[in-house]
């Protein structure tokens, strides 16, 4: 019989069509598409089989926490073992190998639970699989097929049956149903966490009880970790948001809790149980820019999103037995938290708010809306602002703010960037209006779709503008998935993505800790703008390396200094059809080889007036006997006031003149800019091959500043 983790090589082929073609011929880049099985439990080791692209010589993996350690077994497999320690929650895990480190995909770590490997052919009633209570299966989809599970309970028990593939970064659109021993369905899940199915069984009787397993258009190949457990499993807590460095009672409500005491069941679901606990919110998260999680912030949305990205907060797992399944987000707050009171459903009942505010709420019902009055203390600009898919509140949000005359003033709703490989867009309403003193105003804030119950929670935040930023980086290799590596000598780029919160519009300096030797990054300003690149690039004798590094980003206003950690985010998926991005712990970069080339623009500081041209020498360096092409030069992320014209460096040539227009409207202040340049280099993967094809490989150069200078007046 055919292990299970095999199906995996068997779809090798099918993947590579599936995950198409680069935009552009490159030089080989690391990256990690699956891994299988999709996690392990505390203490024990399991043989995990890795698939990718440009993988020669991967005989390492890199872990987010030194708790995992892996050992090659064979090509393509090793062995991880997790410490008995190490806390449950998902963690990434990079390949590292010729070409040097890769993107990451996410590894389940579970506590008082069994591992269990899918047992083939289990695609029919009479061939399920007998698993036990609190198993974690971990288990392959089968092309115009599905999976079947048998397990025993008792009457009483309530069961979870959670399908964890979206949350693993598995592209598995999973199905569950569960049904008797004789056939007679139960129960159906499909998108619960974002594409997740999840049931929540309460046994009525003793006897034997089906799992059935299937994508939902019955794709074959995509991993899946299956818990069916009796642990605690939560599904949120209230409040959402904690004043940071204070401590507040939650209430959490889900299941196992042992506590006797339930909320009333809505929709034919078992009711859920509730636990009150106290928690205190870390003092430094809303003033860092920090988002601390357990789990990866995956699910919040039908794909991955890198919305938390605007999210200052953390994870809570409730304290039940060793920790209950599903930590929960929260917000750290930077003011007292004030909690929904019903009744508010009518803007006749507001509920009455003093501005600033942060409120907790739900939509407790079905067509559940909530309403808040207020009065500014001054005329002026003020910020509305909802916590909903940020941090898993299920809702669909948007906004309304009316006057004293029922005349709506404004509406607000999705709001977040979408650019390139990162999708930071959600469904959490954000604005600014400008409202007068002594006058009333109400504002509602209400499902898109008026679903309502348990899942359903939100936190409202209204403010006097309070300008800050949030900086998410994510590599620049689009559409699929990559590792970030340079090659000695040669350089290699981020995009940034800026959310200008409130109104800021300074400057913003991003700057790097951690770096390894021979590794360098000159702080790079981003000037009003909601995008940016950063460069690093490798001394020509740096050594072969992979190192976690730190980006930082600092601004200003109003004579307060704002120090935020940069954002690192991944993108999730290769498939066209499936755009998402999702946070990351660690930002990893590689060294290794020698680039073909190296750009370079001189002096790497220089002032320039509004209104006229900057010129730069930019210096090629080729690094390879055998390239003696010409490089093409082409603008690199240019901001809309800056511009040159694309040109050759031509063969044979070293260096070139580079003329920067700077448009005479351009505000005052320093800029950081870079060059690409793109040529045809002779390649093989094969050193001794001949003759080599020319490959296409674009470097971005080594960066300027530029000092702009108002025109006198």
């Amino acid at each position: 019989m055919m292990p299970p983790v095999s199906k995996l090589s068997r779809t090798l082929g099918l993947l590579a069509c599936l995950l198409g073609s680069r935009v552009q011929a490159e030089l080989p880049s690391i990256r990690f598409d699956r891994i299988q099985p999709l996690g392990v439990v505390a203490g024990q080791t399991v043989e995990v089989e890795i698939a990718g692209r440009d993988t020669e010589e991967v005989n390492a993996l890199w872990f987010d926490h030194p708790g995992l350690k892996a050992e090659p077994t064979k090509p393509g497999k090793f062995k991880i073992t997790a410490n008995a320690e190490l806390p449950e929650g998902t963690y990434e895990v990079r390949l590292i190998g010729r070409f040097g480190v890769s993107n990451p995909r996410l590894f389940a770590v579970s506590h008082e639970l069994s591992d269990v490997l899918e047992v083939e052919p289990n695609n029919s009633v009479a061939q399920a699989q007998r698993v036990s209570l609190n198993s974690a299966i971990d288990g392959v989809s089968d092309g115009n097929g599905q999976d079947l599970y048998r397990f025993s309970a008792r009457g009483g028990e309530r069961i979870a049956i959670d399908c964890q593939a979206q949350k693993l970064d598995s592209a598995l659109d999973g199905n569950l149903i569960l049904s008797s021993a004789g056939g007679q369905i139960l129960a159906t899940s499909g998108d619960y966490r974002g594409r997740d199915p999840f049931i929540d069984f309460a046994v009525p009787e003793d006897g034997e009880y089906l799992v059935t397993v299937h994508d939902l258009s019955y794709r074959g190949g995509y991993p899946y970790r299956l818990l069916v457990t009796t642990r605690p499993y939560a599904e949120n807590v209230f409040p959402r948001a904690i004043e940071q460095g204070k401590s507040a009672e939650l209430t959490a409500i889900g299941r196992n809790f042992k506590t006797g005491q339930f909320l009333t069941a809505t929709g034919g679901e078992p009711p859920l149980e509730i636990v009150r606990f106290p928690f205190t919110m870390p003092a430094d998260l809303s003033t860092t820019g920090r988002f601390v999680f357990q789990e990866h912030p995956t699910v919040h949305s039908v794909l991955p999103t890198a919305a938390t990205c605007t999210l200052d907060g953390c994870q809570v797992r409730v304290p039940v037995g060793a920790g209950a399944l599903h930590p929960v987000a929260l917000v750290a707050a930077p003011g007292p938290v004030t909690l929904e009171q019903e009744p508010n459903n009518e803007k006749s009942q507001p509920q009455r708010l003093q501005i600033p505010a942060m409120v907790s709420g739900r939509f407790d019902q079905p067509r559940d809306a909530d309403w808040y009055s207020f009065e500014v203390p001054e005329t002026g600009s003020y910020a509305f602002e909802v916590y909903s898919e940020r941090i898993a509140g299920a809702a669909d949000p948007y906004l309304v703010v009316i006057d004293e005359k029922d005349n709506v003033v404004v509406e607000f709703d999705d709001y977040g960037h979408r650019i390139n490989a990162f999708d930071g867009h959600l469904r959490d309403p954000y604005g600014m209006t400008n409202l007068q003193a002594g006058k009333s105003y109400r504002v509602l804030v209400q499902d898109r779709y008026g679903r309502g119950g348990p899942r359903f929670q939100y936190v409202l935040a209204l403010r006097r503008p309070a300008p800050d930023f949030h900086v998410a980086a994510i590599h620049s290799e689009n559409p699929g998935p990559a590792g970030t590596n340079l090659a000695r000598g040669g350089s290699a780029f981020l995009d940034l993505v800026i959310h200008q919160q409130d109104g800021f519009n300074g400057p913003i300096t991003i700057s790097a800790e951690g770096l390894p030797p021979g590794v360098h990054l000159s702080p790079t300003v981003v000037n009003n703008n909601t995008r940016g690149v950063v460069v690093l690039w490798a001394d020509s004798d740096a050594a072969d390396t992979q190192a976690a590094v730190r980006l930082i980003a600092t601004g200003d206003h109003a004579g307060q200094s704002l120090r935020r950690e940069v954002r690192g985010t991944t993108r999730v998926w290769t498939e066209p059809n499936l755009a998402a991005s999702q946070p990351m712990r660690e930002l990893v970069i590689g060294v290794r080889d020698t680039a073909p080339y190296s750009l370079k623009l001189v002096p790497d500081r220089l002032t320039v007036e509004a209104g006229k041209k900057a010129e730069v020498k930019i210096v090629a360096t080729r690094h390879w006997p055998d390239f003696r092409e010409k490089i093409t030069v082409i603008p690199l992320g240019f901001p809309g006031n800056f511009n040159f014209g694309s040109f050759d460096i031509p063969s044979g040539q070293a260096e070139a003149s580079l003329v920067i227009e700077v448009q005479a409207n351009t505000r005052p202040g320093e800029y950081t800019l870079a060059a690409l340049g793109q040529a045809q280099v002779p390649y093989h993967k094969d050193p001794k091959a001949n003759p080599k094809p020319n490959t296409l490989v674009s470097a971005p150069s080594q960066p300027v500043t530029l000092n702009v200078t108002a025109p006198p007046k």
